[in-house]
This record gives structure tokens, sequence and C-alpha cells, in this order.
């Protein structure tokens, strides 16, 4: 099934992606600290989603407010 939203709409279910992204990154960044010392490879594997959910982070950033964190990028970019 395939819904038609209109722009208003896409943007609110992308605020709301933002959000979530936002929680589960700071979840996992705080599993990973509380598992470093009892379980090194939780804590990995934890820090490992955090970072994927802060690439998550960086293009709905960009996409729902493009510019804004151009200062943020690494040389490389």
């Amino acid at each position: 099934m395939t819904d038609v939203v209109d722009a208003d709409e896409l943007l609110r279910r992308m605020h709301r992606a933002r959000t979530c992204a936002l929680a589960e990154g700071r979840s996992w960044r705080a599993r990973s600290e509380a598992l470093r010392s009892t379980d090194p490879e939780g804590s990995r594997e934890a820090a490992v989603r955090t970072v994927a959910y802060e690439a998550v982070l960086r293009v709905l950033d960009e996409v729902l407010t493009p510019g804004r964190n151009a200062d943020r990028r690494s040389p490389a970019d």
C-alpha cells in the first residue's frame, strides 16, 4: 500500500525521524559507556550503533536545514 503525503506531512515525518535518531544515538552512547568495563564487545557494538545513528542524524539535519552544519564538516568533505 502506498500513501500519498503532502510536503508538510513529509517534513513532520522527517522531524520525528530526527528526534528518534537523536534519542537512539544518546541511548546507544549511554549503553556503550555502561558496558565499557563489564562487556567490551557489547560496548563496541553499542558504539558502532551510536555512529550509525549519528550518521542518520547528520543526513536528516542537512535535509531539514541545508548548510547549517557546514562548519562541522571534516576537512575531507
